[in-house]
C-alpha cells in the first residue's frame, strides 16, 4: 500500500471559496455572453475578490436537501463528516444562483420579456427547494444606463419586475455591454460576494442551533461534526479569525498569515504543526503496540476481501462484535503498512520552517533532534547523521551538556551503522570528554570501541540498535578493515569538546634575542583509563620553529590502554601533564611575534590507523571560554595540590610572543645648552660609551626631528653635522644611518649634530644607535643588532624683542612725519634669551623713499646683552616729498648680527626685522630756529629764525613773538605783509 493513499483529498488541500453558479449565459453560441464569462474568468489577480464561478444551465438539478433532524436522542452517528460534504459545499451546492437574461428598459415587447424573465427565476427556486441560497438577477443591456433617478421609466420597471421574480432591489443588477465590461464585472464580483457571505452567515447559524439537541455522552462525534462545519463554512466567508476557533490547524493557521493575519513567536503556526507531529508519534507508538500481529486466524483472502469491504462500507451495524472485530483487524492491518516516520518528519519540517521564520532558534533546534532522531527510528541514517550534526554547536555554546550527551549518543550509532570512521571517531571522542553526561562503565565501553577502530579492528555493536541494520553494519566495518585506503584522519578540536584538553603558554610575553623562547604545552585527559598517544608536535607562524617542538614516543600498538605505562607521552585521567620546549629565536624576527597556530597531539600510529588532534592557537575548545569566565568568577578556594601538580582552571593560554632586540650594553649622553634659539645653529653633542666585552660592530647613528610630529615643524626644522654653514630648505629634518665605526670595549665617542628651528615652539629630537655585537646562546653563536634610543624635547624661542618708533629732533613721538623734514627712527633691542647674546653687528637698509641725514653706522656692535638687557640705536632720516595721493612710506629693514656669547666658533645669525611703514605729509612753511648753545645774563642772545615756503605759490605771511618774563627783546616784534618766494633747497647727498 503507497503513501499516496492515505493523501489529503483536493477539497482539503484547496482554498475554500464562495461557490456561485451562473445561468441564462450561452458562452458557445452567444459572442455577448461569452465576453461576459471571459471577464469573469480571465485576469482574476489577487485583488479580485475570492469567489468560485461555473456556468451551468437553467434547469440544472442541484443536490437534494435532506429533511432536517429535530432531535438527535436515539441518533447514532457512522462517522465525523460524510466524505462527499465538502466537495458538495465546494462545487454543488451555490451560495448563490445568478440569472443572466437580455433585456432593456425600453424593449417594445416588456410584459412577455419579465414574464419569462420571472419564469426562469421560478425555475432556478425550483430546483434548490429546501435550501437557503441565494437568487440573483443580471440584465444584459446594449445601453449605458442614465444615472439613478434620471430614468423615471427605468425605475418603474425594474420595481415591478423586482416584485414579477419575487426579488429585492439589492438582487436586481443591470450589465450594459459597452466598452467598459470588465469594470462592471468587477462591481458585479463584489456584489456577489456580499451575497454568499450572506449566505454562509445563515448556514453557521443553522448549524450552531443544533447544539441545544446534542448530549455530549452520546453525541461526541456530533460536537466534532459541527464544529467543523462552523469552521469550514467561516473559511467559505473568509472570516479566518471565527475559524481558527473551531479548527487548531497548522495548514489553515499558515493560510490565514498569508491572508493578513498577524502572528508572533509565541502564537504561530508551528506549535500546531509540532502538536500534530507529537499525536503522530503517540499514533506511530499505538500501531506499533495493537497492530505488531504476526499471525491471523483468518485465511489471506477472507481477510483482505473483508477488509477492503468493511473500510469502504461504513453501513455496517456496530453492534455485531464479529463484524466489528474483523473492522479493527482490518483497520490495523492498513495502520501497519502505514509509514509514520514520514508523516512525523513532515510535520516536524513544517514546524521547524515556522519556527525559522518567526526567529525562535531554540524550538528550531529541538525539532531538528527529533527530526534527526525520527529518520534513525526510519533507518535514513544519512540524514539523521546530518541533521543531528547541525544542531550540536547550538547545544555545545550554550551548554546543555544533558542534551548534547543524547544527541552525540544517536549521532555516534548512525556513524557505527554506516562505519563512518572519521565521524565515528569524532563522537567518540566527545563522548568521553568532560561534557559528556555518560556513566563511567559507558564511556569504559566507548574507549575500548574507539582503540579497536584505532587498532584496525571492528568495534563493538552500540546498544540498542536495530539488529537488521547491526549485521549490515559488521560486514561494512569489514569491508573498511580489508580496503586500504587513508588511515589518517585529522580532526579539528576547537569546534567540539574532546576527551583531552590542551593549553600552551609562553613563559613571558617577550624574549630577547640573546635568550632562549620557552613555552610550556599542558594536557590534561578526562577519559575513564589511561591513554598514550604516540606525538606530539606544535606548529608556528614561522614553519623553521616547528622541528624543535615534538615530542615522539613509540610503542606497541596493544599498549595504548596499558594502565601500567608511564610512557612521556601517557596521560592519566584527571592529571595535568606538562611538556616544556625552548629554542633559539632567529635574528631576523627581532621585533616581529611568534605565535603558535596549532597543536597536535597524534593518537595510534601510522602503521595502523592514526588520529590528529589539532586544536588552533594555544589550545582551547567549544567549552573552554565558558569554563575560564566561570572560574575567573567563582570564589572557591582551590585545593592544595601536591608540589608537582598544577591547577587546570589557573593555568591560562598565552599562544604568541614577541622576539625584541638584545639588551644594549652601551650608553649614549646627550650635552646641549636648551632652550634653542630661533634659525641658530643649535649644538647637540652626542657621547657615545661602549661597554660591551666585545667589539661593537657597524656602529650608526641615527640624530634628528622625532618622526610623527606636525608637518609644520617638519617643514621647519633642518639638521646638519656641518654646523659652518647656515642650513636652507634642502636640509632634511631626521639624518639617518650616520656611520660612526667600530667600538671597541671602553671606547667613548662624540659626535655634534647642529639644529637649525626656523620656528618657536616644542620640538622632540630622537638619536638612535645602533650596532653589531656577537653573543653564543645555547652553544650557538649569532649576530646581534642592538641599539639604544634617547629622546630630548627642546623648547625654541625667540632671541630678543626689537621696538621701533620714530621721533623728531626733539625726541618728541610722532604718528606721521613730514616731507624733506629730518626726523629721528629709534630701535631698541631687548634680549629674551636666558644666555648672554654678542651683537656682532647691525645694519640698516633703507627703502627707496627714504633717505639718510649722515652716515648709517652700527652702533651696538659687539655688545653683549645678558637676559633682560637692552641696547638702543637711533638713526636721522628724511623723507623726499611723496605723490600726491600716497599716505604710507615703507621704512626698510633692521638687520641685527648676533649669536650666543658662550659659541665663540659659530656663525653668526642675520635676523631681518621689517620696519613699519610711516605716514608722509606735506606742509606749506617750515620754521626753524638757530639758537646758541648757552647765553649769558643780561647779555644779548642772538637768535635767528628761517621761515621756508614748500609751495610753489608766493605766500603772504603774518609774523610776531610772543613776549617773556624771562627775556627781554629788541628790534620788530610784529611784522605783516612779509611777502615770501618760493626758495628752493636742494636735496643732500645720500
Amino acid at each position: 500500500m503507497s503513501p499516496s493513499q492515505w493523501d489529503f483529498p483536493v477539497e482539503l488541500c484547496c482554498r475554500p471559496m464562495a461557490f456561485v453558479t451562473l445561468t441564462g449565459l450561452d458562452v458557445v453560441y452567444n459572442a455577448v455572453h461569452r465576453a461576459v464569462w471571459d471577464a469573469f474568468c480571465a485576469n482574476r489577480r489577487a485583488d479580485r475578490v475570492p469567489i468560485s464561478i461555473k456556468v451551468l444551465p437553467g434547469d440544472h438539478e442541484y443536490p437534494k436537501c435532506r429533511t432536517k433532524r429535530t432531535s438527535y436522542e436515539w441518533y447514532i452517528p457512522k462517522g465525523i463528516l460524510k466524505t462527499g460534504w465538502m466537495n458538495k459545499h465546494l462545487n454543488l451546492v451555490p451560495a448563490l444562483v445568478v440569472v443572466f437574461y437580455e433585456l432593456d428598459w425600453d424593449e417594445p415587447q416588456w410584459k412577455e420579456k419579465q414574464s419569462e424573465c420571472a419564469t426562469k427565476v421560478e425555475i432556478v427556486r425550483q430546483s434548490l427547494q429546501g435550501r437557503n441560497t441565494k437568487v440573483a438577477v443580471v440584465l444584459i443591456q446594449k445601453k449605458t444606463p442614465l444615472p439613478p433617478g434620471e430614468d423615471v421609466i427605468a425605475s418603474e420597471r425594474a420595481a415591478a419586475l423586482c416584485n414579477a421574480c419575487d426579488l429585492s432591489g439589492k438582487s436586481l443588477f443591470v450589465l450594459p455591454h459597452t466598452d467598459h465590461l470588465v469594470g462592471y464585472i468587477i462591481r458585479l464580483e463584489n456584489a456577489f460576494y456580499e451575497h454568499a457571505q450572506t449566505y454562509y452567515y445563515t448556514e453557521i447559524r443553522r448549524v450552531k442551533s443544533h447544539k441545544e439537541y446534542l448530549n455530549k455522552t452520546t453525541h461526541q462525534l456530533l460536537f466534532v461534526r459541527h464544529q467543523f462545519k462552523i469552521a469550514f463554512f467561516s473559511e467559505l466567508k473568509q472570516d479566518t479569525q471565527n475559524a481558527l476557533k473551531f479548527q487548531a490547524f497548522g495548514d489553515l493557521f499558515d493560510e490565514a498569515i498569508k491572508l493578513g493575519l498577524t502572528a508572533i513567536q509565541t502564537q504561530n503556526p508551528g506549535f500546531y504543526y509540532q502538536q500534530a507531529a507529537y499525536y503522530a508519534q503517540e499514533r506511530k507508538q499505538l500501531a506499533n503496540v495493537l497492530c505488531n500481529h504476526e499471525a491471523f486466524i483468518l485465511s489471506s483472502v477472507f481477510f483482505k476481501v473483508c477488509s477492503e469491504e468493511l473500510v469502504q462500507d461504513y453501513s455496517f451495524d456496530l453492534h455485531d462484535p464479529e463484524k466489528e472485530k474483523v473492522g479493527i483487524l482490518a483497520l490495523q492491518l492498513k495502520e501497519k503498512k502505514v509509514l509514520h516516520s514520514e508523516l512525523i518528519i513532515t510535520l516536524l519540517s513544517n514546524a521547524v520552517t515556522q519556527f525559522k521564520k518567526y526567529k525562535c532558534p531554540r524550538m528550531k533546534s529541538h525539532l531538528m533532534v527529533q527530526m534527526g532522531e525520527e529518520y534513525y527510528y526510519a533507518k535514513d541514517y544519512t540524514k539523521a547523521l546530518k541533521l543531528l550534526d547541525y544542531v550540536l554547536c547550538d547545544y555545545r555554546s550554550e551548554g546543555w551538556w544533558t542534551l548534547l550527551t543524547s544527541i552525540l549518543t544517536t549521532a555516534l550509532k548512525c556513524s557505527y551503522l554506516m562505519a563512518q570512521i572519521k565521524d565515528y571517531i569524532t563522537y567518540s571522542l566527545e563522548l568521553l570528554g568532560r561534557a559528556s553526561t555518560l556513566k563511567e562503565d559507558q564511556k569504559s565501553r566507548i574507549e575500548k570501541n574507539l582503540i579497536k577502530v584505532l587498532m584496525n579492528e571492528n568495534p563493538d555493536a552500540e546498544p540498542d540498535c536495530d539488529t537488521t541494520s547491526v549485521k549490515a553494519a559488521q560486514k561494512l566495518w569489514a569491508d573498511r578493515v580489508s580496503l586500504a585506503g587513508n588511515n589518517v584522519f585529522t580532526i579539528e578540536v576547537q569546534d567540539f569538546v574532546p576527551f583531552v584538553q590542551c593549553k600552551a603558554k609562553f613563559f613571558a610575553p617577550s624574549f630577547h634575542v640573546d635568550t632562549p623562547v620557552q613555552f610550556d604545552i599542558c594536557l590534561k585527559a578526562d577519559c575513564p583509563h589511561p591513554i598514550r598517544f604516540s606525538k606530539l608536535c606544535v606548529s608556528f607562524n614561522n614553519k623553521e620553529y616547528n622541528q624543535y617542538c615534538v615530542v615522539e614516543e613509540a610503542y606497541h600498538k596493544s599498549d595504548i590502554l596499558e594502565p601500567t605505562a608511564q610512557g612521556t607521552l601517557c596521560l592519566i585521567p584527571g592529571k595535568t601533564k606538562k611538556f616544556t620546549f625552548k629554542f633559539v629565536a632567529k635574528t631576523e624576527d627581532v621585533g616581529k611575534k611568534i605565535e603558535i597556530t596549532a597543536v597536535d597531539l597524534i593518537l595510534g600510529s601510522e602503521n595502523g590507523r592514526c588520529v590528529i588532534l589539532n586544536w588552533h592557537g594555544g589550545g582551547g575548545d567549544a567549552a573552554s571560554s565558558q569554563e575560564a569566565l566561570l572560574a575567573a568568577r567563582s570564589f572557591k578556594r582551590r585545593p592544595k595540590l601536591p608540589d608537582n601538580e598544577i591547577h587546570w582552571d589557573s593555568l591560562t593560554v598565552q599562544a604568541s610572543t614577541m622576539v625584541i632586540s638584545r639588551v644594549p650594553n652601551i650608553s649614549v649622553q646627550l650635552q646641549h645648552e636648551p632652550p634653542a634659539l630661533t634659525n641658530e645653529m643649535y649644538c647637540l653633542i652626542v657621547t657615545i660609551e661602549s661597554h660591551e666585552k666585545t667589539v661593537a660592530k657597524d656602529v650608526k647613528l641615527t640624530a634628528g626631528l622625532k618622526p610623527g610630529q606636525d608637518a609644520n615643524l617638519t617643514q621647519k626644522t633642518h639638521v646638519t653635522l656641518n654646523g659652518s654653514e647656515m642650513c636652507d630648505d634642502s636640509y632634511p629634518a631626521l639624518l639617518p644611518d650616520i656611520p660612526v665605526g667600530d667600538l671597541q670595549p671602553g671606547e667613548k665617542l662624540e659626535k655634534a649634530i647642529y639644529i637649525h628651528c626656523g620656528t618657536v615652539g616644542t620640538r622632540m629630537f630622537l638619536v638612535y644607535v645602533s650596532y653589531l655585537v656577537s653573543a653564543t646562546i645555547e652553544g650557538k653563536e649569532i649576530l646581534c643588532k642592538c641599539h639604544r634610543d634617547e629622546t630630548v624635547t627642546i623648547e625654541t624661542v625667540f632671541p630678543f624683542d626689537v621696538a621701533v618708533k620714530f621721533v623728531s629732533t626733539k625726541f618728541e613721538y610722532l604718528d606721521k612725519v613730514f616731507a624733506d623734514i629730518p626726523f629721528l627712527l629709534m630701535t631698541d633691542i631687548l634680549s629674551t634669551s636666558p644666555w648672554a647674546l654678542t651683537i656682532v653687528t647691525s645694519q640698516l637698509q633703507l627703502s627707496p623713499s627714504m633717505a639718510p641725514m649722515d652716515q648709517l653706522e652700527s652702533y651696538v656692535e659687539n655688545v653683549v646683552l645678558q637676559t633682560g638687557e637692552s641696547a638702543s640705536e637711533c638713526f636721522c632720516l628724511r623723507c623726499p616729498p611723496v605723490p600726491s595721493g600716497q599716505s604710507g612710506v615703507a621704512t626698510g629693514c633692521y638687520v641685527i648680527s648676533w649669536k650666543r656669547s658662550s659659541a665663540v666658533k659659530s656663525i653668526p645669525v642675520n635676523t631681518v626685522i621689517t620696519l613699519p611703514h610711516v605716514i608722509a605729509d606735506s606742509i606749506p612753511l617750515h620754521v626753524n630756529a638757530d639758537l646758541p648753545s648757552f647765553g649769558r645774563v643780561r647779555e644779548s642772545l642772538p637768535v635767528k629764525y628761517h621761515l621756508q615756503n614748500k609751495t610753489n605759490l608766493v605766500q603772504d605771511v603774518e609774523v610776531s613773538v610772543e613776549p617773556s618774563d624771562a627775556f627781554m627783546f629788541s628790534g620788530l616784534k610784529q611784522g605783516k605783509g612779509v611777502t615770501m618766494k618760493k626758495i628752493i633747497v636742494a636735496a643732500p647727498p645720500t
